[in-house]
């Protein structure tokens, strides 16, 4: 230790050059990494400047699809369209699904009102029986059908959760009394006089609570007046009536 020290007192001189050396690295480590900042800088704008200048010189070719291509994207809009329409159907004209998931048909509800407004807007862009719409107008169409199918999505999982949650306990039981009712109103192995029984108490239960719409109860009414089946009766005489034996 004494000898550093002894060192030390005869060549402190040297801390100087060796502080400027090691000064001199640092500052020449930092202008390189300034000067390698600086070229990357410089080379982005470059390629920036040169791809904005081919996308001003260069020639957009327009792309106009066919008759054929706008008729088939379009088919498969309304076809997408239809499926939607189709399970929202299952609902409306089913009395039993009306009846276990309520929401569905209640336009109280902001989900189901959302849906609703969304199908009305799909059906306003619909195109008519042999329409081909322009491009503009078929994907105007698409978004709608695509709003329509996310709208309905979210008001059947919402309604398939809250089930019949708004009811009161009365009231489920109520619904729980229709939903027996209504095997009984359109089962072929009851009598007619027993399912137009049947079928009278499900619209007392339901009074007040869930509105069927017309459609539904042409639909329950048709399912309830169908007749048991009639038994055989024998086959006539080959003998005709009045021949000699």
């Amino acid at each position: 230790m004494n000898e550093f020290w002894t060192f030390a007192g005869q060549y402190w001189w040297l801390a100087f050059p060796i502080f400027g050396m090691t000064m001199g690295a640092i500052n020449a480590r930092v202008r390189h990494r300034e000067v390698t900042a600086r070229r990357r800088h410089r080379e982005q704008l470059e390629l920036l400047k040169a791809q904005g200048a081919v996308s001003a010189t260069a020639p957009v070719a327009a792309v106009t699809p066919s008759a054929g291509e706008l008729g088939g994207a379009q088919g498969r809009v309304v076809a997408a369209q239809d499926e939607v329409t189709h399970r929202w159907l299952e609902y409306e004209l089913d009395a039993t699904k009306l009846i276990t998931y309520p929401a569905m048909s209640d336009g109280r509800q902001p989900l189901t009102a959302a849906f609703l407004r969304a199908k009305k807007a799909a059906d306003k862009l619909r195109p008519d029986e042999g329409e081909t719409l322009s491009p503009e107008r078929l994907k105007e169409y698409r978004d709608a059908v695509t709003d329509y199918e996310v709208a309905f999505d979210v008001a059947e999982r919402d309604a398939r959760r809250v089930k019949d949650a708004a009811f009161t306990p009365d009231e489920r039981k109520r619904l729980d009394t229709a939903k027996q009712l209504l095997i009984v109103a359109t089962d072929q192995a009851a009598t007619p006089n027993e399912r137009q029984l049947a079928y009278r108490r499900v619209r007392e239960e339901l009074d007040g609570l869930i509105l069927l719409s017309d459609e539904a109860v042409d639909v329950l009414e048709k399912k309830v007046a169908l007749e048991l089946p009639r038994q055989r009766t024998a086959p006539p005489s080959e003998t005709a009536p009045g021949s000699a034996a």
